[in-house]
């Protein structure tokens, strides 16, 4: 059997920006991409804790070090400079494998950077 499992977590980030004219993704730090084991070009999940809005978009890699958490395209109609969201990845994962499973989850602080892994 297969499960599908929460694999990453960026949990309360605060956008810094939304830019409704670039081409739909989210923008983020790179060290916090590293940091939650998400790649470039991988699909994420966007949860917004200002107003419920949840969304499916994918990942680019921002200025390491520089705290950018940009919603890009259509999705910057729905998250805004200032909202704090949550963002997620999820992997699929044979059962038998996951008795010592657990998702990295990275939390940040106000400005982004990473205060507990």
């Amino acid at each position: 059997m297969l499960r599908r499992m929460l694999k990453s977590k960026i949990h309360r980030a605060m956008v810094t920006d939304a830019n409704v004219e670039y081409e739909g993704s989210v923008t983020i730090d790179q060290n916090l991409l590293e940091a939650a084991d998400i790649l470039p070009h991988e699909e994420v999940h966007i949860w917004n804790v200002a107003n419920g809005e949840r969304l499916v978009t994918y990942a680019i890699a921002g200025t390491r070090g520089s705290g950018t958490v940009c919603i890009n395209g259509a999705a910057a109609r729905r998250v805004h400079r200032g909202d704090t969201i949550i963002i997620s990845a999820y992997a699929v994962y044979p059962h038998e494998e996951l008795s010592n499973f657990k998702p990295r989850l990275v939390f940040v602080d106000s400005k982004n950077q990473i205060i507990r892994k």
